[in-house]
């Protein structure tokens, strides 16, 4: 089954509550943390995460788009997330296997995910370790409302065939310009978690058009 979450990036923040509440037929909930130096763009740090747990209980996917991601994992663990994911690009190898194991000793998900300039190679050694989700960017990190970018529809297809060789039971995310029209394109290529902000956030009916992403 396709699982949608929905990103509180396009969310209204000054009612984030009540936003919350919007997309509570969702599966998950995607909260997308930037740190203004892996991307340009700051957001959101554990303290809103912590409030964000008191208020639902929707699984909680954390995005961290920050640098030497590791030095927060057992914080946002403590936070209230469920599933941490951290960018292969944003340390060095032996540091993101590292920041793994931390996830795992704090009992959240892991994950890895990868910017459009990122081979899908790269996901092979942490396939092997046994990686929870593998989530691919079909946009450049660091802002909401981006155009969707077909050439990555070729890497969902091979991370798909790695995961079904390597780790089935692992999840494909797949963030960025996804609407109605693209969650089609992913889902046939693979992938099984969207995350879609604006589409969601920007509809008169969320829910609706929660469950017509589903397919």
């Amino acid at each position: 089954m396709v699982k949608i979450a929905p990103s509180i990036l396009s969310a209204d923040f000054c009612s984030l509550d009540r936003e919350i509440r919007r997309v509570s037929t969702a599966d998950w909930l995607h909260v997308d943390v930037m740190d203004g130096m892996f991307v340009p763009n700051i957001t959101i740090g554990v303290p809103v995460v912590d409030a964000i747990r008191k208020h639902t209980d929707l699984f909680l996917d954390v995005h961290l788009m920050v640098e030497k991601p590791g030095r927060y994992v057992e914080a946002f663990a403590r936070a209230g997330a469920d599933l941490l994911s951290v960018h292969l690009e944003a340390d060095l190898p032996p540091a993101i296997h590292d920041a793994l194991r931390a996830m795992e000793a704090n009992g959240v998900k892991k994950a890895v995910a990868l910017r459009p300039i990122t081979a899908a190679e790269a996901v092979l050694p942490y396939l092997e370790e046994g990686v929870d989700l593998v989530l691919v960017m079909t946009v450049e990190p660091g802002f909401g409302g981006q155009k969707f970018m077909t050439d990555q529809l070729a890497k969902i297809r091979t991370i798909r065939s790695y995961i079904d060789r390597y780790q089935p039971g692992c999840d494909l995310e797949v963030d960025g310009g996804i609407n109605l029209e693209t969650a089609k394109l992913v889902t046939e290529a693979g992938a099984n978690v969207l995350v879609a902000g604006s589409a969601v956030y920007g509809a008169a009916d969320p829910a609706a058009m929660i469950a017509a992403l589903r397919g």
